[in-house]
């Protein structure tokens, strides 16, 4: 019985092999007769009807192959000649390596996140519990843009360096840098150096999107979330910002700017997540000319014409060309960019009450002062936070702990929103597999 299934199973095999070859030869038959066309099937005909066909291979040797090895070396030679016909100028290992990589999928590179920060004077340290926060949680590589006075940057390399072992991210320090002609005036405006980013669209000209954050932030969930929302921006919005102020009773922009602003209460643009390439092609409308100008032509005449009127320096500039341009903007819910002003009073960020605080803005120095000890005891924690597995799982009890010390401040009572998200972010970190932490 088993001799019989054998024979069975040989002539089922050799039957498949015939079939095999009648379909080849009906192929190879269609391409000759249609002698036209384009593409890679038909130059492949051609070359093995140069080679004398199947005849050639059979009498092919070394001595036959004017090339050499070089036969070996051009991949799409035998797209459509099955091994038993190839042409004489073509090697059999051709054909095995062109199946692999015509079927085999293509690894798309994996995507780099940019973020920018800006740092001048005693901002080192903020600086780099910030770049801390973002490694610690994040999913997909970074690659920090950091600006700075000279005298920062050798403290910056030593730190950063001292990182390299995690190889999640990239640096590249740059010094602080404003058009020559008005760079006095550039560096005074506000805050020291605070203006730099309304120049990063020009200077980091192969960066198409970006996300700017002030040195005072926290992020207390993966920088991959926020940079998501690029994804959401329509066909006309180049940037996205949070509301300045949730409550207008206690907006500033409302009450006191004489300026134009956007929306009901401004915006604040201590986090800033920008579409970079749309930005420098832009031509933005505006109440200097009826001209629309671009992103580098538009700043000195806003300067020009509103410095004697704005008081939060760059962040107005932003404000007044995005009133002219509100097209152009995605705003984005104040859990994004949580700062003092939403509890300070009572709390008035009802986003944040329902998901958490996703990342936290410690505006108004109040990082190193006891006026909002909540915040001060985020920061705390996450600035003695190592990369260490147990010290980032050991991270949430003792800062709860210390946040129910704050009860007896607006933003303490609802200290719950403060770890909601990070407690989160932790749990997620340690579910991912090793390669994606």
């Amino acid at each position: 019985m088993r001799r019989y299934l054998r024979v069975v199973v040989l002539c089922v095999a050799c039957g498949l092999c015939s079939l095999l070859y009648a379909f080849s030869q009906l192929a190879v038959s269609l391409e000759e007769g249609a002698g036209g066309g384009g593409g890679k099937p038909q130059a492949a005909v051609a070359s093995w009807l140069a080679g004398g066909g199947r005849g050639a291979v059979r009498g092919a040797g070394t001595a036959a192959r004017p090339g050499g090895s070089d036969r070996c070396k051009d991949f799409p030679l035998c797209y459509w000649n099955p091994y038993w016909m190839l042409p004489s100028d073509v090697c059999g290992m051709n054909c095995f390596w062109e199946a692999a990589f015509r079927y085999s999928l293509k690894i798309q590179p994996v995507e780099k996140m940019h973020l920018a920060v800006v740092a001048c004077g005693e901002r080192l340290e903020e600086t780099m519990t910030m770049l801390k926060s973002a490694i610690i949680f994040s999913i997909k590589p970074l690659q920090f843009h950091i600006f700075a006075e000279d005298q920062l940057h050798h403290s910056f390399k030593g730190r950063l360096d001292s990182w390299s072992f995690l190889q999640t991210f990239n640096y590249t320090l740059y010094p602080i840098t404003f058009p020559s002609e008005n760079a006095a005036e550039w560096k005074k405006l506000f805050k020291p150096c605070a203006s730099q980013r309304l120049f990063l669209p020009l200077i980091l000209k192969e960066v198409d999107s970006l996300l700017y954050v002030d040195t005072d932030i926290l992020f207390l969930r993966p920088v991959d979330d926020i940079w998501s929302l690029l994804k959401k921006f329509n066909s006309t919005q180049i940037a996205a910002m949070a509301p300045e102020h949730e409550e207008p009773r206690i907006g500033w922009y409302n009450r006191f700017a004489r300026h134009p602003y956007y929306g009901k209460t401004g915006v604040n643009s201590g986090v800033m997540l920008m579409n970079m390439t749309r930005m420098r092609r832009k031509y933005f409308k505006n109440d200097m000319t009826t001209v629309r100008l671009q992103w580098g032509d538009i700043l000195m005449p806003l300067l020009k014409k509103y410095k004697l009127n704005i008081t939060w320096g760059d962040q107005d500039l932003l404000n007044i060309m995005f009133f002219h341009n509100p097209e152009s903007l995605f705003v984005f819910p104040c859990q994004w960019n949580y700062r003092p002003d939403h509890c300070i009073y009572g709390s008035n960020c009802q986003e944040a009450e329902e998901e958490g605080i996703f990342i936290l803005h410690g505006n108004r120095g109040v990082y190193h002062d006891d006026k909002q000890p909540a915040f001060r005891a985020v920061y705390e924690a996450l600035r003695n936070c190592s990369f260490e597995d147990d010290n980032i799982r050991s991270l949430l009890k003792p800062l709860e702990l210390e946040l129910q010390k704050t009860v007896h401040t607006y933003c303490g009572k609802i200290y719950k929103i403060f770890i909601k998200q990070l407690a989160k972010s932790v749990r997620d970190r340690y579910a991912r597999s090793p390669k994606e932490k």
